[in-house]
């Protein structure tokens, strides 16, 4: 396997390398500051950055007030400017730069787009503060209706205007707009209409000072911007070296991608810094495909694709692998914000328990029906049943659970279901089902009611299927109706007995929840004391026992069936799932962030409480065998199961699997496209 092979450039998966920048500046002194400028494009260019931005009036100053009438600083900054140009002639970097600039006896606060030796653009402030401290309209002129302008600069004639955006020639998705400073402070964002247009890359140029809580004011806009129009924005502001006769400065740089901080930069720094994270181009394109409200809102903007100008421009990055700078959710399904994992654990639990309550309101049951095996999704459907009791004022023997072992039922988990039972206080019974399972095995004529140890889909399924029927049969007799307990990687996997197995419920709690999920939701009801002590013990002990479905007797050597042996990795099936079904992302796309997430144990976040023990890590092609067995489960193999799956909240906004929801499929489709996608793109 070779590092050179394009599926370790990041370029290839519509990835951009983006970083902000806070440079050595001095008031006023603008061949200084010039000298930071490239000083700072050196350093990106050395980390491989495709698109660099910098503060609002970089290469003047910002705070100088009217000096920026003087004409010898305004013929500096046009000499300096031509200065930065010849130097980018060696960096396979787009700068953005600040500075003001004349046209026909106005001056513009403006942002330039530069690249390899060349000025593509330059785009002028809309709003100019005209409050508080800010008093612009003294030295500026809005940029408001300049469109389809050009500026005289160096001898050429440069686009010029709000108008415009700038593309890349040869990576799709690349394309940025600019907008400075109180642009993004105003209701009518600048920005919103460059998005409507095509622009994936908001581009914030910004001299705002700091004051108390204008931090989390920035970090709100900068978020509510990337999400609202379905973008990457990166915002740059002034720091260390503007005049502090008035105010102060805390050079706050910051990468938001679709709502997600990606990067932030250390404030109050004196030395220059470069804030960088790399900006998912095709995940932008892919959602807008997904939301029609922005695409709706285009047409109603009088689609500003077909007035704004497109200045394309070829940067030539570096190839091969330079890594991926942005953080990669291991397990996208469970809460990554360490400070609201509380909150998070507790808006999905509580989802699944409303749900369930008002399934109880519309039905009115006598009873509420549910196989407890002691394993992971029987346990978190019972405590969220439980909870809905208490919500309503039930008592918990409202619910009637039934153990129903089998041939591969272990002694462990049929004590830790009893004792969960009993911890709960519900009505609690037991069912042997070996005695049908080994009629209905002779009756059909199995091996193994002639004593061969056979032990195939046959087999297992007479099992599963004979448990949900139990349960049916008893939820007829008591006047209730059944809860299901499969969780959601188990339906996008298809592992499940179809119809008269484990597949069918009359309600299904856990069909919204991932697996990867159902472990931190159990670990938080014991955290947040949402039960006893005695039921915190059994839910710790279920945490700690394998997975497994127990429908194969356990091995002379005392091994169990394990189920993600077969199927794989619950983490990388959760991931893989997250990523084709929320996103759309090709195959190779998610071979690609899979590798940089697993590839080592050592690096990257682990939610919180994440044993070290359990921590893995896979290489490349353990990723893409594991990868092409989901693909044909997922879309070749069990879609006709999501076809007639039973009601169950969404939890995630990663999306659900209900064919009345999210995923929308035929049952006949076929895998071959995005298998040969993967081998196509992936080294041999």
């Amino acid at each position: 396997m070779t590092q050179t092979h394009p599926f370790f450039d990041l370029h290839t998966h519509g990835f951009v390398r983006l970083a902000t920048s806070t440079p050595k500046v001095r008031t006023a002194d603008v061949a200084y500051n010039a000298d930071g400028i490239i000083g700072e494009a050196r350093k990106a260019a050395a980390h491989q950055v495709d698109l660099l931005l910098y503060p609002e009036l970089s290469l003047s100053s910002y705070a100088i007030d009217d000096l920026h009438l003087q004409v010898a600083l305004l013929d500096a900054v046009e000499t300096h400017l031509q200065r930065i140009v010849e130097a980018s002639r060696e960096f396979a970097t787009v700068l953005v730069i600040g500075a003001p600039l004349r046209r026909n006896g106005r001056i513009y606060n403006c942002g330039i787009a530069i690249a390899r030796g060349t000025i593509l653009g330059v785009v002028p402030k809309s709003y100019l503060p005209n409050y508080r401290e800010f008093y612009e309209k003294r030295w500026f002129v809005h940029g408001r209706d300049c469109v389809d302008l050009a500026i005289p600069i160096g001898g050429a004639e440069v686009p010029f205007g709000v108008d415009l955006i700038f593309a890349h020639e040869s990576i799709p998705g690349f394309v940025f707009g600019m907008e400075i400073c109180e642009d993004f402070w105003s209701p009518v964002q600048p920005g919103t209409q460059a998005a409507l247009a095509g622009a994936t890359i908001l581009l914030n140029l910004s001299a705002s000072n700091i004051t108390i809580g204008k931090s989390d004011e920035r970090h709100m806009l900068s978020r509510a911007s990337s999400s609202r129009s379905v973008c990457a924005y990166a915002y740059s502001a002034s720091g260390h070296g503007e005049s502090t006769t008035d105010l102060a400065w805390d050079g706050q740089g910051m990468i938001y991608e679709l709502g997600d901080l990606l990067a932030e930069s250390v404030r109050f720094d004196r030395e220059p810094e470069l804030c960088i994270a790399d900006i998912d181009c095709q995940r932008i394109l892919s959602d807008r495909m997904r939301m029609q409200t922005f695409n709706d809102a285009a047409d109603e903007c009088g689609r500003p694709e077909d007035r704004f100008r497109t200045v394309v421009f070829d940067h030539e990055p570096a190839g091969g692998d330079v890594g991926l700078r942005r953080p990669i959710r291991r397990f996208p399904f469970v809460p990554n914000r360490q400070n609201k994992l509380d909150e998070d654990c507790y808006e999905a639990f509580n989802i699944q328990v409303d749900g369930l309550i008002r399934r109880i309101q519309a039905t009115d049951p006598k009873c509420l029906v549910i196989g407890v095996s002691g394993g992971l999704d029987s346990t978190h459907a019972l405590i969220v049943a439980a909870k809905a009791c208490d919500s309503l004022g039930l008592p918990r023997s409202t619910i009637r659970g039934y153990t129903l072992p089998g041939f591969g039922t272990s002694d462990g988990t049929k004590s830790n279901a009893w004792r969960l039972m009993d911890a709960l206080q519900i009505t609690a019974e037991e069912i042997d089902i070996r005695p049908t399972a080994a009629l209905m095995l002779e009756n059909i004529g199995h091996a193994f009611a002639g004593g061969e140890p056979v032990y195939d889909i046959t087999f297992e399924n007479v099992q599963a299927g004979l448990r949900t029927d139990y349960l049916f049969r008893l939820a007829g007799q008591h006047g209730g109706w059944v809860i299901g307990t499969g969780d959601l990687s188990e339906i996008a996997l298809g592992w499940s007995t179809y119809g008269v197995g484990d597949h069918m419920s009359h309600y299904n709690v856990n069909s919204g929840v991932p697996k990867t999920l159902i472990q931190h939701l159990i670990r938080w009801t014991t955290t947040t004391r949402q039960f006893d002590e005695s039921c915190d013990a059994v839910l710790h002990d279920i945490l700690a026992t394998d997975i497994s479905p127990e429908l194969v007797p356990a091995g002379e050597d005392g091994e169990i069936q394990r189920t993600e042996s077969k199927i794989g990795p619950y983490e990388l099936n959760d991931f893989f799932l997250h990523h084709i079904v929320r996103w759309g992302q090709k195959p190779s796309h998610v071979a690609f962030l899979a590798w940089h997430a697993w590839r080592d144990a050592r690096e990257g976040i682990w939610p919180e409480g994440f044993h070290e023990e359990r921590r893995r890590q896979y290489d490349l092609a353990t990723i893409a065998d594991w990868l092409e067995k989901f693909l044909l489960r997922f879309i070749q193999f069990s879609q006709f199961k999501r076809s007639a799956m039973p009601n169950g909240p969404k939890v995630s906004a990663g999306g659900a699997l209900s064919p009345r929801g999210d995923w929308r499929a035929p049952s006949d489709a076929v895998a071959d496209l995005w298998l040969a996608e993967l081998r196509d793109n992936l080294p041999d």
